[in-house]
């Protein structure tokens, strides 16, 4: 009897111990989430704002910075038939792979322009991010008949 008190004890302490650290995790989670939402990037196409989920990276980073001092205005041209391309007036770090990209994506090209496709290529690149509830037709209406003028800054 004496052993299962002492057991039922330490159950106990571990349990509180357990549940101080979850309130903890969570506490710092909660304030994690406020402050990147106060930096977060926001992506405007011609006065239009276009919903991002920008990946978490070292250019994405970079580009925060960058926004932190001022909108970033970028004149965009569409090359290829599926894309739209604009030089950032500044390199970026770059961590380019070779990938295949689709319709929606946010990528970094030679560290210093931002391409934005509305079709699909396969070339080294950086991911920055990706366009969320767009179709393909909404992309290629968006992109595909006219040079654009995008904007990024922070919220």
């Amino acid at each position: 009897m004496k052993h299962l008190k002492k057991i039922l004890v330490i159950l106990a302490f571990l349990l509180l111990i357990g549940c101080a650290r979850d309130n903890e995790a969570e506490s710092t989670t909660e304030k994690e989430e406020v402050s990147m939402s106060k930096d977060e990037l926001r992506l405007r196409i011609d006065d239009r704002m276009i919903e991002v989920e920008w990946l978490e990276n070292e250019s994405v980073e970079a580009l925060r910075g960058l926004a932190r001092e001022g909108t970033i205005e970028i004149a965009m041209s569409m090359y290829g038939g599926f894309e739209q391309v604009g030089n950032i007036g500044t390199a970026l770090p770059r961590n380019d792979e070779q990938t295949v990209t689709e319709c929606g994506d946010i990528v970094l090209y030679s560290g210093n322009q931002i391409v934005i496709f509305y079709g699909s290529n396969s070339w080294s690149y950086t991911r920055l991010g990706r366009i969320l509830n767009m179709s393909k037709d909404e992309l290629e209406t968006l992109f595909g008949d006219h040079d654009v003028r995008i904007e990024l800054s922070l919220e």
